[in-house]
C-alpha cells in the first residue's frame, strides 16, 4: 500500500473528500446528464402516454372501419401497443430501467408498424423520422450519464 501526503492529492483524486459551495457546484454539474437523461424520460413517459390513448381510442370508438373489421395484422398491432405503449410511459416516468428498455422495442415496433403498416399508422416518414431521433436521443443520453457517473 502507498501512502501519499495530502498536499500531494489532486482536486481529481476519487480518495479525496471535497466540503463547501465549491464541492457543491462541482456536484450539481456532475449530474447534468443523468438530469437530462431523467427530463427526457419523462418528456417520452407523457407523449407515450398520448400515444397509448391514441390506441384506445382506435379500439374503443369506431371510425370509418370498426375495430373488429380490421385485418388481423393491423388490430393486433394497435392492440398490443394500446398495452405497451402505456406499461413503456409507466416505466419511463419511473426513469426504471425496464421503462427504458420497453420504450426502445415498442419505438422501435412503431416505427416498423408504420413501415409495414402504413394505412393503419399514420405519420409515415415523419413519424420514423420521429422514432429515430428519440432513439437516438436516448442512446445519446444515456452514454453520457453513464460516462459522467464512471468519471472520477
Amino acid at each position: 500500500m502507498v501512502l501519499r501526503h495530502a498536499a500531494t492529492r489532486t482536486e481529481n483524486d476519487p480518495e479525496v473528500i471535497h466540503v463547501g459551495a465549491e464541492a457543491e457546484r462541482k456536484r450539481r454539474a456532475a449530474t447534468r446528464w443523468g438530469m437530462l437523461l431523467v427530463v427526457f424520460m419523462r418528456g417520452m413517459a407523457l407523449l407515450w402516454m398520448l400515444f397509448g390513448v391514441a390506441q384506445w381510442i382506435n379500439i374503443l370508438w369506431s371510425g370509418p372501419v370498426p375495430f373488429d373489421a380490421l385485418p388481423m395484422q393491423a388490430a393486433v398491432a394497435i392492440a398490443f401497443f394500446a398495452v405497451a405503449d402505456l406499461v413503456a410511459a409507466v416505466g419511463l416516468w419511473l426513469a426504471a430501467p425496464w421503462g427504458g428498455v420497453l420504450w426502445l422495442g415498442t419505438a422501435a415496433g412503431e416505427a416498423l408498424a408504420t413501415v409495414l403498416l402504413p394505412a393503419y399508422f399514420s405519420g409515415g416518414v415523419l413519424m420514423l423520422g420521429l422514432y429515430i431521433a428519440l432513439i437516438a436521443m436516448y442512446f445519446v443520453l444515456t452514454w453520457q450519464a453513464a460516462q459522467e457517473r464512471e468519471r472520477p
